[in-house]
């Protein structure tokens, strides 16, 4: 008779491998799951230490815990561990330290840079290193499992700053062992964000030559591409070049067709890369099921302005002559009034401003009665830059398209926040609290892009294979105990954009190392996640396939 910490009966368990489901039993011992059984009425005992812990799963899909492949999570897991809405959404690992930006390295200005943010969230440790870092994270017990790309803009500004310059031999040598450090302490590959700075200011020999210092087979090089609308074919080269020289394995963040006037790129797109894949370019994607994206107010502004870091930023934007040769920049990229209806503030960091929060630009401009881009000049400075913005630019025909392809995987592009706390703040994108259950329900269920086996495999195996993680994103014996309980027949997301922290239906068990940490639809409070170093972590013994937590 075995003995377990939980059974779940009865359910048709999608295993991740994108075989057809089956009915059958699983039981879970400590972390693991400990046999997966498809002859009902399997003779157990199941431990009562932890309270009884049986899952009647009658007519309902079980999964392996979904793996958000596009986190930022790494401030507000400090902040509030909980990850309410993450956990709320079947996710169970999320894939943090894209677009460039990572907990660690922090050295110089890229210490100073990131200041306001733990301020903000109240975090009082302050760290330099991954090792650091972790360390404090452990303390704080998350409820999910946490991976970590290492953030190129991290590594450049620790060496560089946030200077609009090429780095000299020494600096580059600098950056390469900064970027072997963060591997050596589990970081699982590099991320660039090549519309901020100071990802911006660095050329495709740096990256290439970043690249070339840490690739293996196992470590994976992801980029916010430098364009996502006008020059999207010519970013999508550059990852794929990118991959080519350095022999690595590259992954393009949440793709898109970003404006109207780009919509009709998504052929010439696809076909690149699926030209790179043929001749054996190790390229994958990730996307978010919505038309609209969010990031900072300030990308709308040229690129120059950036240069010396936010105060030279605002220094710029505070100098008349300055701010009309902005200005004129901006009105020849956006000529049309249209375009400011489709801009709206998500966050503000003052208590004056926070009726703009879920507010476009156009609507501000008139509440003020000023033009659309003096509106935005004038938050942007009273609010010292610190505005997320939500930006509704593209096309929902393409959307489908990108979440259809085999290759794309799907990442929130969202921070782990919960319903109440520091982290309940401001109008945020709904993603953070509706992707998975939206493209399950909506885009699965209701739209058939694909069936739901394809779909479970996107969401679990796919970016674990991708990720290099494994023994997760698929339920087998011997696996680690991620699963997720849902019915099929009802999940969907309800967080609008008015409404972004709204609870998604249908997702009724999540289980995080063993341990439930969604009960009945109800959190537990479990706080089971680990974190999960990669292949060159230091640690005796310790990869991603194992517990590092």
């Amino acid at each position: 008779m075995k003995k377990l910490d939980l059974l779940i009966k009865n359910g048709v368990v999608y295993d991740g491998t994108g075989a057809e489901p089956f009915e059958a039993d699983i039981g879970v011992a400590g972390d693991k799951i400990a046999f997966i059984n498809k002859v009902s009425g399997v003779r157990c005992q199941v431990s009562k230490t932890r309270g009884e812990k049986v899952i009647d799963a009658k007519g309902m899909a079980v999964s392996p815990g979904f793996i958000d492949t596009h986190a930022h999570s790494e401030f507000t897991l400090l902040a509030d561990p909980r990850a309410e809405g993450k956990l709320l959404q079947g996710i169970t690992t999320e894939i943090n330290g894209n677009c460039g930006l990572s907990a660690a390295p922090l050295y110089g200005e890229a210490f100073e840079h990131r200041e306001k943010d733990l301020a903000e969230l109240g975090i009082k440790e302050r760290w330099s290193t991954f090792e650091e870092y972790f360390r404090i994270l452990e303390g704080r017990e998350s409820a999910l499992n946490f991976v970590t790309l290492a953030g190129h803009g991290n590594i450049r500004a620790s060496v560089i700053g946030y200077k609009d310059k090429k780095p000299t031999a020494s600096e580059l040598k600098k950056m390469r062992a900064l970027l072997q450090k963060t591997i050596d302490a589990g970081a699982i590959g590099f991320s660039t964000g090549l519309i901020y700075p100071p990802g911006i200011y660095s050329d495709t020999e740096e990256l290439v030559s970043l690249a070339k210092s840490f690739s293996n087979d196992r470590l994976i090089y992801t980029s916010h591409m430098r364009s996502e609308g006008k020059n999207l074919i010519e970013s999508i080269k550059e990852v794929i070049r990118i991959g080519k020289e350095a022999n690595i394995k590259v992954h393009i963040s949440h793709i898109k067709t970003s404006g109207k006037e780009n919509w009709d790129k998504i052929d010439g797109a696809i076909s690149l890369i699926e030209d790179a894949r043929r001749k054996g370019i190790r390229i994958t994607c990730d996307r978010y099921p919505y038309t609209a994206s969010s990031t900072d107010l300030d990308t709308i502004l040229p690129s120059w302005t950036y240069e010396g870091g936010s105060e030279e930023e605002l220094r710029r934007l505070k100098n008349s002559q300055v701010m009309e040769k902005i200005k004129k920049e901006i009105l020849h990229g956006h000529p049309d009034n249209d375009y400011w209806t489709k801009v709206s503030v998500s966050s503000v960091s003052s208590q004056k401003n926070k009726w703009m929060e879920g507010k476009t630009l156009s609507y501000i401009s008139r509440k003020i009665n000023k033009s659309a881009v003096d509106a935005l000049f004038k938050i942007l400075i009273e609010e010292k830059l610190r505005v997320g913005a939500i930006f509704s630019s593209m096309s929902e025909d393409n959307l489908r398209r990108f979440l259809s392809l085999p290759y794309t995987m799907i990442g929130s592009d969202s921070s782990a926040r919960s319903m109440s706390g520091i982290t309940y703040d401001g109008k945020p994108h709904p993603r953070g609290f509706g992707s998975f259950p939206r493209f399950l329900g909506k885009y699965v269920r209701d739209n058939k892009l694909m069936s739901m086996t394809s779909a479970v495999h996107k969401i679990t195996m796919l970016p674990a294979r991708t990720f290099g993680i494994n023994d997760r994103g698929v339920l087998k014996k011997g696996a680690f105990a991620d699963i997720v309980v849902f019915d099929p027949g009802r999940i969907i997301d309800r967080a609008t954009f008015d409404k972004p922290f709204l609870k998604p239906e249908g997702i009724y068990y999540v289980v995080v190392n063993g341990l439930p940490a969604l009960w009945k639809g109800n959190f537990t409070g479990a706080a089971t996640g680990k974190i999960l170093r990669g292949k060159g972590c230091l640690s005796k013994g310790c990869n991603v396939d194992k517990d590092c937590g």
